[in-house]
């Protein structure tokens, strides 16, 4: 093992993992499941075996929150929540497109429905800041400054109506996989 490794391991055994517990606990506050924060904490440790060199961390704590922040973050980007500005961006071609199935228009058009009534059962202000963000596109700067609130607020609110559309769209895809699942016993039987 090189010096260089050497320091960053030492380095993170002592900067990092100290602040492991503090990180789980923050992840559990999100409402994220153990097996997740497992591992999104693995990928941070990843992340920092691929470092060359960490002399330029000033707050390591922050830092290894911020990695697993992201990872997060493009965990949810890569989930099967719809992303609302990808959706109206097909929606028009996937109505009009005769190659599209009946079908996959008809789910397509349900899917934006069920997020249309997701969107609804979002307390105002997290509603209209999601909206901005995720329809207007506008930064999270930009909103607070429209709304009058912190961009923290604005996060937050933008988090938690991920988890809430994210816990809406699962519990209807458990819905429609029992249903499929009756259908096929009753098939069977």
């Amino acid at each position: 093992m090189s010096v260089c490794r050497q320091h960053i391991v030492r380095w993170v055994s002592l900067h990092i993992v100290p602040q492991e517990p503090k990180v789980r606990a923050s992840l559990r506050r999100l409402g994220i499941s153990d097996s997740d924060i497992d591992d999104l904490v693995q990928d941070a440790y990843c992340r920092f075996a691929a470092l060359s060199a960490v002399d330029h961390i000033d707050r390591p704590g922050g830092y290894f929150m911020q990695i697993v922040k992201n990872a997060w973050r493009d965990n949810l980007r890569r989930a099967r929540v719809i992303r609302i500005e990808d959706f109206t961006e097909i929606a028009p071609e996937a109505v009009g497109d005769d190659a599209v199935s009946v079908e996959a228009t008809v789910i397509a058009r349900q899917q934006l429905e069920m997020v249309e009534a997701l969107l609804q059962t979002l307390p105002d202000r997290c509603r209209t800041i999601f909206t901005l963000k995720r329809i207007e596109g506008l930064t999270q700067r930009e909103i607070a400054a429209r709304l009058g609130v912190s961009e923290h607020i604005v996060e937050n609110d933008i988090q938690k109506a991920l988890r809430i559309l994210q816990r809406g769209l699962r519990g209807a895809d458990e819905e429609q996989d029992i249903r499929e699942l009756g259908e096929q016993r009753r098939k069977i039987g």
